[in-house]
């Protein structure tokens, strides 16, 4: 490629955990965005003081831009946009086998996100940054 590759994109913000009787209760976590891993961003949700692990979710950016507008996903994660008296805010709803949350984040917070994941690799060139023969021996080594 030849080119100096740009800088991961990190954001530190506070999602709103969604409980059941529909209070928010916030919950402190980074967006990011690796230029190597270029179609993925990830949620790294950060524990309390508590020692319990950090949670990482990752999925595709696309999903994440697609979901600001309108509701998009299937399965493990879903994106919708959503009004509610804190705002406009996008719903982020996450299911594992170990059970399902549903988050509100700032749409203003993944907007100014996505504008410098665009920054970092432009939409339509992430085949250009994805580096082909790490990533399968990173899959040969599992």
């Amino acid at each position: 490629m030849g080119q100096i590759r740009p800088s991961a994109v990190e954001v530190e913000t506070s999602l709103h955990l969604v409980a059941p009787d529909a209070v928010a209760l916030p919950v402190r976590a980074s967006l990011r965005y690796d230029p190597s891993d270029p179609y993925a961003v990830h949620v790294l949700f950060h524990p309390d003081a508590s020692g319990a692990e950090r949670v990482s979710w990752s999925f595709a950016r696309d999903l994440l831009v697609a979901g600001i507008d309108e509701a998009a996903g299937i399965g493990d994660v879903r994106i919708w946009p959503w009004a509610t008296p804190r705002g406009e805010v996008v719903a982020l709803a996450l299911s594992s086998p170990d059970g399902n949350a549903l988050f509100e984040v700032q749409r203003s917070v993944l907007v100014r996100f996505l504008r410098r994941t665009y920054s970092a690799v432009p939409r339509g060139h992430e085949s250009e940054y994805l580096d082909v023969d790490t990533t399968l021996l990173r899959l040969f080594q599992r």
